[in-house]
């Protein structure tokens, strides 16, 4: 009933995938988490994100980090913004999602690469720091590594955020109810509990 596109490297989305989570088993709805790279999308459709962080608005930028902030201690997490390293690769941790996800530890792994790159600001492109996403994941590190060098999960990662522009989508977090009612962010998520109120009430 819910699908998430999404991608770690994405402080919002951080917020969301924390925040998505006991809305969605309140309302005893599924959520289907498909990783993306959120850089695609902006290189195909909405390169206004990098003229925007080239050439920032200081009240807005400085808005939008006290905003950030409000979200997480709402949230009780912690984010650190800038990073050190800002913005990151996260092809590593992203395949190692789609990896993860068929042995049901996908969001397992996803919430320790959210909490080890935005809360500790470790760079999660780099192997000893994924190698630690999963150790903190439970997972093995060696299957892992293998899984990511695979076509399939590559094309598979490639595929997911193609399929996300074509369906109208221009970044992280993009959540769906019922295959084709989109909102964009962690503070839509109020319209995302009413939409699959309205489907819940609609189906039979």
């Amino acid at each position: 009933m819910i699908e998430v596109f999404f991608d770690c490297s994405s402080p919002w989305t951080y917020l969301a995938f924390h925040n998505l989570q006991p809305l969605a088993r309140e309302l005893d709805a599924p959520i289907r988490w498909r990783p993306i790279l959120v850089g695609g999308i902006f290189n195909t459709v909405n390169p206004t994100v990098y003229a925007s962080r080239a050439a920032p608005v200081p009240q807005k930028a400085r808005y939008m980090l006290k905003d950030l902030q409000d979200w997480a201690r709402q949230a009780d997490l912690k984010i650190r913004m800038p990073p050190s390293v800002f913005p990151v690769n996260s092809v590593k941790v992203m395949r190692a999602c789609l990896v993860l996800e068929p042995m049901g530890k996908l969001v397992d792994f996803a919430r320790a690469a959210f909490e080890v790159y935005w809360g500790d600001d470790r760079d999660i492109s780099q192997d000893e720091v994924a190698a630690d996403v999963c150790r903190r994941a439970g997972v093995d590190v060696q299957t892992v590594m293998d899984g990511i060098a695979q076509p399939a999960v590559k094309e598979q990662l490639k595929a997911n955020t193609e399929e996300l522009i074509a369906r109208g989508g221009f970044g992280s977090p993009t959540i769906y109810v019922g295959g084709d009612d989109m909102y964009f962010g962690n503070d839509r998520l109020e319209l995302v509990r009413a939409a699959v109120l309205r489907l819940q009430a609609a189906t039979p």
